[in-house]
């Protein structure tokens, strides 16, 4: 966004960071070079925001803070290293807007965003739930976060809301985590259908409360968005997701994050240039 580079939290209202770690994947890998690439990409955007009338450059002190440093061989101690350092950042009162890197850093994000809001609220835009358990024998992965995030007590029962998932599950009992933990779901069906408003429903009751945003690319139709690693068809247009976040004005927005951009698997970068273009359109909502 040709935003200046300031490593120091004490000086930015919100800040763009970077988690180049895809160590969580399972099945395509390169999500780890996907903030280089949204960076790229996001040279395009423009201050003024003509559909929720806000130049959010204008209005706060926000920069690219830069990467945090990872472990790439090892997914527990980068989710130590993500908690440490996010932690450093809220204590200066700075928002966080972290640009992934695979689902997996969701939970240690979550994590320090607990220890500094307690409890919030949560808006999730996936293809997945992120409620399974383990893969090959590691408790872990991009395929995990939000099962570990709600046991450990880090979203606030009742107030979870997950948009866009569709497609293939490994059985009929894989939405019982969900069912069970009081998770609300609109399918991509169900957005194709009522559009926004599906979302808005559940929205509403999210007024007043801390709110934090995640949203995985891949709840975008790989028509427009196959730089991901776990594509999955019949999601939401480039449109419909501008849309989907932009019903999320007026929440009080504490942190968001955006991940699974995958370059090796983008055309034409059209993935990251969507990218860039909802991580502007989460800071408007700030």
């Amino acid at each position: 966004m040709r935003l200046p580079h300031i490593p120091f939290a004490e000086e930015l209202d919100i800040a763009l960071i970077g988690v180049p770690f895809d160590s969580g994947t399972t099945y395509r890998p390169g999500a780890r070079f996907g903030p280089r690439n949204i960076r790229v990409q996001s040279a395009m955007i423009r201050p003024w925001n003509p559909v929720l009338k806000v130049d959010p450059f204008a209005r706060w002190r926000i920069a690219d803070f830069g990467d945090l440093s990872i472990n790439p061989l090892s997914i527990e101690d980068t989710y130590q290293r993500i908690v440490d350092q996010l932690g450093k950042i809220l204590q200066a009162g700075t928002r966080t807007v972290c640009v992934g890197g695979d689902h997996s850093i969701l939970l240690p994000i979550l994590r320090a965003i607990h220890k500094h809001f307690g409890q919030v609220a949560f808006v999730q835009f996936d293809a997945h739930g992120d409620t399974w358990g383990g893969y090959f024998g590691s408790p872990h992965s991009h395929g995990t976060p939000v099962k570990y995030a709600v046991e450990e007590g880090l979203i606030e029962q009742g107030y979870a809301l997950q948009v866009g998932l569709r497609g293939q599950v490994y059985s009929e009992r894989d939405f019982d985590f969900a069912h069970e933990h009081g998770i609300q779901i609109v399918t991509s069906e169900e957005f194709h259908r009522d559009g926004a408003e599906a979302a808005r429903r559940h929205i509403k009751k999210f007024a007043n409360r801390p709110v934090y945003v995640t949203l995985d690319i891949d709840v975008v139709d790989p028509a427009f968005a196959p730089g991901t690693g776990t594509p999955q068809v019949g999601g939401l247009s480039s449109a419909q997701i501008l849309e989907a976040v932009r019903a999320l004005r007026g929440l009080n927005l504490v942190g968001c994050d955006l991940v699974e951009v995958s370059p090796p698997y983008d055309s034409g970068e059209i993935t990251s240039l969507l990218a860039a273009n909802l991580l502007y359109e989460l800071i408007c909502l700030f």
